[in-house]
C-alpha cells in the first residue's frame, strides 16, 4: 500500500522509484504518535516534578546558606536543559543512520536509569552531574518530534506535531503539581525512584507498540544523493530563522523565571502566598498552550507554516507588552494564560516548516538541532531575565523580551519574501 502512494503527498522524491521513509512508516505514524505523546508527557512529568523540593534536596545533600541553596537549585534545574541542548544534534543525526526508533528506546531507558540514580545522590555536585547526564542521554520529547517530524504526511503534520507538543506541556504542568505532594508519600528520594519507575513505563510502551520500517540502506542511498544535490541559499537563511524563533519561544516563555515571585510580591500578595501564587501564574502559560497547540498546528496545515510563525510571534510580543502594567496578580496570570495559547503554535508550525524544508535524508539532524535550539533558549532566558531584572528593572524584562520577539517576527517575514522571490 505505502509503496503505492504518490510521492506528492508528503513532499518528498523517492529514491530511483522506492517508497521513502515517510510513505513506508504510513501505517504507523498515528499509533507512534499516541505512544510518543505519552511518552513525552510521563517523562516530562518525572523531569519537572522536583521543582517544588529541589531547594529542600540540595539542602538535604549538605547546602546551607540560603543563597547557596537558590543559586544550587538553578544549576541543579538548567543543568538537563544544558545537557539535552548539547546533544539533541548528535542524536537526530544517529536517528537519520539507525533510525528513529532506536533513539526513543535509549532516551528512555537512559532517563529512567538516571532519574533513580538521582534519588541516590550524596552531594550536591553529584546532583548537578546526574542531571546534566539525564539530559545527555535523554531528550525522549525531542526523539519524538524527530520520529513525527519525518514520519507524519505532510498535510497531517502540523496537528500531528501540536498533539505531541500538547503531551510535552501538559507534563510540564502536571509534574509540579505531583511534586508539591508524592514527597509527603514516599519522601524525597523516593519521589526520584517513583519518576525512574514512570519513565520505565514508557519505555517499555516504546519498545512494544512503536513501529518503523527503516532502510538503512536505501536511507544511506538518499543521504548520498542529498549530498551531491546544489545547495539553495534561501534554504540556509530559512533554517536559521527557524533556529532563532525556537530559542526565542523558550526564552520569552522563561524569561520571567527568576523574577516572578518577586514581580508578584509588588503586586501586594502576602508573604505567605507567594509560593502557591507565582505557581499559578507560571501554570497559566503552559495552560493556555495545552488548549490551542494542535489547534494551531492544524491552522498551520491549512494556511502555510509562515504565516502562523509571524502571526504568533506578533500576537505574543503584543501581550508580553501589557504584564509590565499590571496591578494583581490575576491580570498577569490571565495575560500569561493568553500569551500562552499564542505561543504554542509556533514550535508546531517550525517543526513542521523545517519538515519540507530539507531533504528527508537531513531531517532529523535538522530537527535535533531544533531541539538544541529550544533548550538553549530554555537555558538562556532565564538568565537574560535575571539580569535584566536585577541591572535594570522587572517591567523592563517585559519590554526587552516583546522587542526580541517583534524582531524576530520580522526576520521571519524577511526571509519568507526572499525565499518567495
Amino acid at each position: 500500500m505505502s509503496a503505492q502512494m504518490p510521492s506528492a503527498t508528503y513532499g518528498l522524491v523517492p529514491d530511483q522509484g522506492q517508497a521513502s521513509y515517510a510513505e513506508r512508516n504510513a501505517a504507523y505514524w498515528k499509533r507512534n504518535l499516541a505512544v510518543s505523546t505519552f511518552g513525552s508527557f510521563t517523562t516530562l512529568v518525572s523531569l519537572s516534578m522536583l521543582l517544588p523540593f529541589l531547594p529542600l534536596y540540595v539542602e538535604q545533600l549538605g547546602v546551607q546558606s540560603s543563597s547557596s541553596i537558590v543559586q544550587w537549585s538553578g544549576i541543579a534545574f538548567g543543568a538537563t536543559f544544558l545537557g539535552t541542548a548539547i546533544t539533541a544534534p548528535l542524536w537526530g543525526h544517529l536517528a537519520d543512520r539507525y533510525g528513529r526508533k532506536p533513539m526513543l528506546v535509549r532516551a528512555a531507558i537512559g532517563m529512567a536509569i538516571v532519574m533513580s540514580l538521582i534519588g541516590m545522590a550524596h552531594s550536591v555536585i553529584e546532583l548537578v552531574a546526574l542531571r546534566l547526564v539525564a539530559g545527555l542521554v535523554g531528550g525522549y520529547a525531542s526523539a519524538s518530534v524527530v520520529m513525527i517530524g519525518t514520519q507524519t504526511p505532510r498535510e497531517r503534520s502540523g496537528w500531528a506535531l501540536g498533539v505531541l507538543s500538547t503531551g510535552a506541556l501538559t507534563g510540564n504542568l502536571v509534574g509540579p503539581l505531583v511534586g508539591g505532594f508524592l514527597p509527603g508519600l514516599v519522601g524525597i528520594r523516593g519521589t526520584f525512584f517513583v519518576g525512574g519507575a514512570v519513565i520505565a513505563l514508557a519505555a517499555a510502551a516504546t519498545i512494544v507498540f512503536v513501529r518503523e520500517d527503516f532502510d538503512r540502506v536505501q536511507d544511506a542511498r538518499a543521504r548520498m544523493a542529498a549530498k551531491a544535490a546544489p545547495s539553495i541559499r534561501t534554504g540556509r537563511w530559512l533554517i536559521a530563522a527557524l533556529l532563532a524563533t525556537s530559542m526565542m519561544v523558550l526564552l520569552a516563555n522563561m524569561s520571567i523565571e527568576p523574577i516572578i515571585t518577586v514581580y508578584i510580591g509588588q503586586l501586594g500578595v502576602p508573604h505567605d502566598h507567594l509560593a502557591q501564587t507565582a505557581g499559578l501564574v507560571m501554570a497559566a502559560s503552559a495552560f493556555g498552550s495545552m488548549l490551542t497547540a494542535a489547534r494551531l498546528g492544524a491552522l498551520a496545515d491549512r494556511v502555510g507554516s509562515g504565516k502562523v510563525i509571524i502571526g504568533c510571534l506578533l500576537a505574543t510580543s503584543a501581550l508580553m507588552l501589557p504584564q509590565a502594567f499590571v496591578t494583581q496578580w490575576w491580570q498577569l496570570a490571565s495575560l500569561r494564560g493568553l500569551m500562552g495559547m499564542t505561543i504554542a503554535g509556533l514550535l508546531p508550525a517550525v517543526a513542521k516548516l523545517v519538515r519540507h524544508a530539507v531533504d528527508e535524508s537531513k531531517a532529523g539532524k535538522t530537527l535535533g538541532y531544533l531541539q538544541s535550539a529550544q533548550f538553549s533558549g530554555q537555558v538562556i532566558g532565564p538568565l537574560v531575565g535575571g539580569q535584566i531584572g536585577a541591572w535594570v528593572g522587572l517591567s523592563e524584562v517585559f519590554f526587552v523580551t516583546a522587542a526580541l520577539l517583534a524582531l524576530c517576527a520580522g526576520l521571519n517575514q524577511w526571509v519568507r519574501v526572499r525565499t518567495t522571490r
